[in-house]
């Protein structure tokens, strides 16, 4: 991809289509971005580009054994990549789209590189209107991890600081305003035992 990081503009609310195809075709060709969620702003690349994952975990400096979770546009996707339970369901229809991240045991079609070793991945349905269109006209899901790099403790809530910080790391980066950064509720369903890993911005009260 070009040495240059891309700026691209598009509205939160109502994410235009010109614009979206145009991030859509750099992710096909191997893009790793940045773009808003409900929660930070993210970096992601297409799941099944093996080279722009491996781009990822070495901006982030991440140890292979610490897979990136991923999202997908919608409930009816999860299915395709991973085991949903009836009792997973019910609970994923109540919180999603929303600010969770399911730990659930992975199908085949996911690329081993974002599977633990106990066959599991994480998923995230974010209540972000350009995240879904996204993932809707790529037709698979995003890798999602948050905009921070390796040496930084800090996630960016503005996209002009995440241009200073990363600078050519990352090939285009979508601006969307303001995201204040809040990490997402994690929570594991293995087994059907539903366990809080982290209290983020989705709420749990309903849950435990």
């Amino acid at each position: 991809m070009s040495q240059m990081t891309i700026i691209l503009s598009i509205n939160s609310d109502n994410p235009q289509p010109r614009l979206i195809s145009q991030v859509v075709a750099m992710l096909r060709q191997g893009a790793v971005i940045c773009y808003p969620t409900d929660t930070v702003y993210g970096i992601g690349c297409d799941i099944f580009n093996q080279k722009a994952v491996k781009r990822i975990y070495q901006l982030k400096q991440r140890s292979k054994d610490k897979p990136f979770s991923f999202m997908c546009a919608d409930l009816k996707d999860l299915s395709t990549y991973c085991h949903v339970s009836n009792l997973a369901y019910r609970l994923m229809k109540k919180n999603l789209p929303g600010a969770y991240t399911f730990i659930l045991p992975t199908a085949k079609i996911v690329p081993k590189i974002l599977t633990t070793k106990q066959k599991t991945v994480g998923i995230r349905v974010p209540d972000n209107r350009i995240c879904q269109a996204l993932i809707r006209e790529l037709g698979n899901p995003i890798l999602t991890t948050s905009a921070v790099a390796a040496d930084d403790d800090q996630a960016a809530s503005e996209p002009f600081e995440i241009e200073q910080r990363l600078g050519k790391q990352i090939d285009l980066i979508i601006d969307a305003g303001s995201v204040f950064p809040a990490p997402s509720t994690i929570i594991s369903l293995i087994n059907d035992d539903i366990e809080v890993l982290r209290h983020g911005k989705g709420e749990i009260n309903h849950l435990v």
